[in-house]
């Protein structure tokens, strides 16, 4: 959502002179800083190659290698986060990747006396939540609506659903409803000030 276009034309709309039109456009005045950093940081990935809708959440992301490996749906938001592009990243839509997570998509072959590379891709699937810390080792595939538990470390794909925590990272008793229903980005504070005033 954090495209200015989407977010203009989508603003919520108050009485001229009114308390909370005011109020409103005070908000989106304070939060326009952040809001353009995002907006700034997308437009530069898209430059390089990568494809990431318009209405996905780019924060202080790093990522190193080719861009155009990287593909982000509608409507995800990305922290602080650590991207390795040997090959390719595709998040999918409504994706939360907080602070601190490291995408890896390279290693080596221990049993190889070359110490060759090893690239694989990463998939994370819409509605995933990767939670603050966490490292996707190369060739995970993490399934719709999927968690990852802060500071896990995961080295298989995880099941569509699946709750999955610690290092290496291993699945609890515990799922998520199937039914998901929701924006992350609509929790930022920059895009309720012009979606909700």
């Amino acid at each position: 959502m954090a495209s200015l276009s989407y977010l203009f034309v989508n603003r919520a709309r108050f009485p001229f002179g009114s308390t909370e039109f005011f109020r409103a456009w005070a908000k989106r005045f304070f939060a326009f800083n952040e809001l353009f950093k995002r907006n700034t940081r997308r437009a530069k990935l898209i430059k390089l190659g990568a494809e990431i809708h318009e209405t996905a959440e780019i924060g202080e992301v790093t990522v190193d290698g080719h861009k155009e490996n990287l593909s982000i749906g509608a409507f995800s938001f990305l922290g602080k986060v650590y991207i390795a592009l040997f090959t390719d990243v595709e998040i999918g839509e409504r994706v939360c990747i907080n602070d601190g997570v490291q995408i890896l998509t390279a290693s080596h072959n221990v049993a190889d006396p070359k110490w060759r590379h090893i690239k694989k891709p990463v998939v994370i699937e819409d509605y995933a939540w990767i939670s603050t810390g966490a490292i996707i080792l190369p060739g995970v595939t993490i399934g719709r609506g999927a968690v990852v538990g802060a500071g896990a470390v995961v080295s298989k794909s995880v099941a569509p659903g699946e709750i999955v925590v610690g290092n290496p990272a291993r699945p609890t008793s515990k799922k998520r409803c199937e039914h998901l229903d929701y924006n992350p980005c609509e929790f930022l504070a920059a895009n309720r000030a012009w979606l909700k005033g």
